[in-house]
């Protein structure tokens, strides 16, 4: 199973990329999660190139998305809201007819990111995504103080990695 798991935030200390990279050092064999690292190569999204000249750095994002066979997405909050950054890269899928019915994770922290939580449900259901609630989950506040390492050697959220995992690996695809 291929996943691809996609961080709302361009930092590069970012505690949101850190826990996929961790997902993805504890992830089972047979499961392949790959780290998109492309999103700041995303243009602004604009309409006129949508369909005819696609961009490149747009044109990779939705192959590797098509590509996969779900999503995991951990996303900080700015100003109560998804960053900008990741609504973008989620507008340029609106139009691909390859994004509906992709099973979906949303990974972020307790008491962290709730109003991005429920903005990102609001625009991946109205994506015809496949929120899989059970791999939707919220990782103890102190997980953002950790790097990959740290996470991967915290047993709480090692548990709560591997759940959330399993819940979108054996979650049915529509």
């Amino acid at each position: 199973m291929k996943i691809l798991a996609i961080s709302g935030s361009l930092r590069s200390q970012s505690s949101n990329t850190a826990i996929l990279r961790a997902t993805k050092l504890l992830a089972a064999p047979g499961i392949e999660v790959a780290v998109f690292d492309g999103m700041g190569d995303l243009p602004h999204f604009n309409p006129d190139f949508d369909e005819i000249d696609v961009p490149l750095p747009v044109s990779e994002f939705r192959d590797a998305v098509a590509a996969a066979d779900a999503l995991i997405i951990s996303s900080p909050e700015y100003a109560h809201g998804v960053p900008g950054s990741l609504k973008n890269a989620l507008d340029w899928l609106v139009g691909d007819t390859r994004f509906a019915g992709k099973r979906i994770a949303l990974i972020g922290l307790e008491g962290r990111a709730e109003y991005a939580q429920a903005a990102l449900r609001e625009t991946l259901r109205t994506m015809s995504a496949q929120l899989v609630e059970p791999a939707c989950i919220a990782l103890p506040h102190h997980a953002r103080l950790l790097d990959v390492d740290r996470l991967v050697a915290d047993a709480e959220i090692v548990t709560s990695l591997r759940a959330a995992l399993s819940a979108l690996v054996t979650a049915k695809g529509e």
